[in-house]
């Protein structure tokens, strides 16, 4: 067999599709392998470049693979699928991940740590809590609805509703039980999702970075220990304005023929990264209405001339442009000259950012459209 200098992998459950090419990039590998003997074939191969698409299970196997000393680039998606010429199978995913990475300008996913994965699962299960308790409240309400018994909206509401139900006479005795059901479900979630929430800012009081983010206006400390799991590598960006377009706060751009076509924004990146901005944002938006804080002249003027959830976006842009900068440079975060225009300035000590090399890692975890 001639020398292979790049295997694409096409991944599963169980089945794993290998596509190789030699320096004169003529196929010289078309294998398919069960699970268990994977690792068995490439610590019998020699150390070459492996692609593998960023989906289920993808950081896990990179980083096996790295461990025998093999280079792993990991290639979004829909980076991929361009590269599938006809028909979609697993021998011709394999050849696509194969071909897009070759390419100069190809981005690629940063392989997360065993460590940085099972922050993420600190998020995920406080996410998915708090969704079934939103499940488990709305199905109070609209039980409660039927037997006449209506509550304000607010989490701080449904203990009160559940007291009424508990206290009403009225009620059959079926559906009293039922109701006991969901109120001892309602208080099991909020206790897990109290511990949960413990933990994540104990996370966030360890990170000097998640602390420092914190300190901007609508970021948090629940957006800014996301933005730290979520980027292990902010210089992966090259300014600012790519991050902001990688979580998909920026416009689609549809121009030609010299017209410039601005849109919504991409939704492009990670949902649960760009909620956070968003909804951070939409908070400081809802205090600047109210007449509190010391928000900038641009945030106020911005408030009065454009719709609420417009600002909200825009603030939630500026604030991922000003958390990449934290990020690089080892900044904090100055309100003084914020509130001024700038978009972060030094306050107290900081560290340089790290040169790039000219041929560095291309930038993005994920598709980026940029305006």
């Amino acid at each position: 067999m001639n020398q292979i200098i790049r295997i694409g992998v096409d991944t599963s459950k169980s089945v794993f599709v290998l596509h190789g090419v030699d320096a004169a990039e003529r196929p010289v590998l078309r294998k398919q392998l069960r699970r268990k003997k994977l690792i068995e074939f490439f610590a019998g191969l020699e150390p070459t470049k492996v692609g593998l698409e960023a989906c289920g299970a993808a950081h896990h196997w990179a980083r096996e693979l790295q461990e025998l000393g093999h280079e792993v680039v990991l290639l979004p998606p829909q980076y991929v699928k361009p590269y599938v010429k006809r028909n979609k199978n697993d021998a011709a995913d394999a050849e696509a991940i194969c071909e897009a990475m070759s390419r100069p300008t190809m981005r690629f996913v940063p392989v997360k740590t065993a460590e940085q994965q099972a922050a993420l699962m600190l998020v995920g299960t406080r996410d998915a809590l708090v969704r079934r308790r939103t499940q488990v409240t709305n199905a109070i309400r609209g039980y409660a609805a039927e037997f006449g018994l209506i509550a304000a909206r607010g989490l701080d509401k449904i203990e009160p509703l559940l007291a009424r139900i508990a206290a009403d006479t009225s009620l059959p005795r079926l559906a009293k039980e039922l109701f006991e059901t969901h109120a001892e479900d309602y208080a099991r979630l909020r206790e897990e999702i109290g511990k949960i929430e413990a933990r994540l800012m104990g996370w966030h009081k360890r990170n000097e970075l998640s602390r420092r983010l914190a300190e901007v206006p609508g970021i948090g400390p629940i957006g800014a220990t996301l933005t730290v799991m979520k980027v292990p590598n902010p210089q992966a960006f090259s300014r600012g304005r790519d991050f902001s377009a990688w979580i998909g706060l920026k416009p689609k751009d549809h121009s030609t023929a010299g017209k410039t076509r601005l849109g919504v924004i991409t939704r492009a990146g990670d949902d649960a990264l760009r909620s956070a901005f968003v909804a951070g944002a939409t908070a400081v938006i809802r205090h600047v209405k109210e007449g509190k804080g010391n928000p900038s002249p641009w945030l106020v003027e911005l408030v009065r001339r454009k719709p609420a959830k417009l600002a909200a976006v825009a603030l939630a842009n500026k604030n991922a442009r000003i958390a990449w900068k934290l990020m690089v440079s080892g900044e904090r975060y100055n309100p003084v000259a914020a509130r001024g225009g700038r978009v972060a300035a030094l306050r107290g000590g900081s560290a340089p950012r790290p040169p790039r090399a000219p041929n560095d890692e291309p930038r993005a975890e994920a598709a980026t459209t940029e305006a």
